[in-house]
């Protein structure tokens, strides 16, 4: 391994270690600080009540996708009528967390980044400290359980719309007979996929959360150095999502199926 390699390592193990740092500040801090109810419910607002039309277009697109996609394959070896279970199966455990995880780490997770890295460079996070007040208190903590709390809620929108949009295309669009496409989906959907989703998405939110506060919390000087903290907590938010989702996957199926 060479130098670079070796730096590049060491950078990492540390920024995992000071991710990991913050977390347990955090966690202090929700039993040793009271928490400012106003700061909450301003980033519910934002984080859940401003993301809902994205996330809706997002899971209803992917639906109609999905289920004309799985029709064409099916429709091949006469398997028409279990179109549906697939659509209702996917958007509930992988496809609804995992692109509203994207979604809102793509519109909240810049804003994060970009909103603390620019109070950092202005010196606003300095101006706190004097005041006797604590930045993971009164700027990560609303943020963290904003996300945490508003991400199932926008998965739980996400999978209805999904199979809701799938279901107008496989029975209106593509005439699948409703009567056995519904049999087909309470016989294949379970509770436990809609767990396993909601989980998911708790989990996911955190992530994004915890990776765009420190980014942004820990930006470089300058306007540079904002946007290069804005950029790396999307994509290193999206690839935790992406990573995080497939030991999930393998734990919460064992688990709970």
């Amino acid at each position: 391994m060479n130098f670079g390699a070796r730096k590049r390592l060491v950078d990492g193990i540390a920024t995992l270690g000071r991710m990991a740092l913050m977390l347990g500040e955090v966690v202090r801090s929700l039993f040793t600080h009271r928490l400012s109810g106003s700061d909450l419910i301003y980033q519910l607002h934002f984080i859940g009540v401003k993301s809902q039309s994205v996330v809706l277009v997002t899971g209803a697109f992917t639906g109609m996708v999905l289920c004309a996609q799985t029709y064409f394959q099916f429709h091949k070896v006469k398997m028409d009528t279990a179109t549906l279970a697939v659509v209702s199966v996917s958007m509930s455990s992988e496809l609804g967390p995992v692109l509203t995880g994207l979604m809102v780490a793509g519109r909240v997770g810049a804003a994060m980044a970009a909103e603390l890295g620019t109070m950092r460079v202005t010196e606003q996070i300095d101006a706190l400290r004097t005041l006797a007040t604590h930045p993971i208190d009164y700027l990560i903590v609303p943020r963290l359980l904003g996300t945490v709390i508003s991400l199932p809620l926008l998965t739980a929108e996400a999978i209805a719309v999904g199979i809701a949009a799938g279901y107008f295309v496989g029975v209106y669009l593509l005439d699948i007979d409703a009567a056995y496409a519904w049999a087909n989906m309470l016989r294949y959907s379970h509770a436990v996929d809609v767990v396993i989703g909601i989980t998911k998405a708790f989990i996911f939110g955190g992530l994004l959360a915890l990776v765009s506060c420190y980014q942004g919390m820990n930006c470089r000087e300058g306007a540079e150095g904002v946007g290069k903290a804005t950029t790396e907590a999307v994509v290193i938010s999206s690839i935790a999502i992406l990573v995080s989702n497939f030991f999930l996957t393998l734990f919460l199926t064992q688990l709970l199926a």
